[in-house]
């Protein structure tokens, strides 16, 4: 639960002298929405943070950062069938988010296990591992959290256009490099605080 988000959304709210009810209206949303995001249980998109900020006259950038904060330890995992991936990748995900919880995966199977007791703000999906690919993989690990960002790892370019259909925020070639791990933290769908990524090489 993100509560520093939560009741600085309150606070602002409440300085503008709107109710609930006042404010869903305004960005298009029904009043239990608005309660979600002020008891801490949900937390808006980029795109509704957007109109947020415009509604309460406050700064976007602040109003991100306050969501970034809602994971104090994010659950970031790697799915390859291939280990030799995994521990040539692991280590760079762990340098660029020490804020995170980073765990590799060969199965896919134990990866949705996983994702079901764990809510995974990131993974980073080999397309091509037998019975269950990547591409469906993203699908079931959506359907457990819809806000679960979604990089493909491939040695294909050809998977490019597949993977952009569903619904995952990037889509990277082999092997992991920070730079390339770096890029697609800047573009995620839904932002959370890993810490130290900025500083990588620096």
């Amino acid at each position: 639960m993100n509560m520093l988000f939560a009741e600085t959304l309150k606070r602002l709210r409440t300085q503008k002298g709107l109710s609930q009810r006042e404010m869903a209206e305004k960005l298009y949303v029904t009043r239990p929405t608005v309660a979600r995001w002020e008891n801490g249980s949900r937390l808006p998109d980029v795109t509704m943070i957007s109109r947020l900020s415009s509604c309460l006259d406050v700064d976007t950038g602040t109003l991100l950062s306050l969501a970034a904060e809602s994971d104090e330890s994010p659950n970031v995992i790697m799915v390859d069938d291939r280990k030799i991936i995994l521990t040539g990748g692991l280590p760079v995900l762990e340098a660029l988010m020490p804020n995170a919880t980073v765990t590799g995966f060969t199965r896919p199977s134990e990866a949705l296990e996983y994702a079901r007791t764990n809510r995974i703000s990131l993974a980073f999906l080999d397309v091509e591992m037998g019975k269950i690919n990547g591409l469906e993989l993203c699908r079931r690990l959506l359907e457990i959290n819809p806000r679960t960002n979604v990089v493909y790892l491939t040695a294909y370019i050809d998977y490019a256009f597949d993977a952009w259909n569903t619904g995952a925020s990037g889509f990277m070639l082999k092997p992991i490099t920070p730079e390339g791990v770096l890029l697609q933290l800047k573009n995620l769908r839904y932002p959370f605080s890993s810490g130290g990524a900025a500083t990588w090489n620096q």
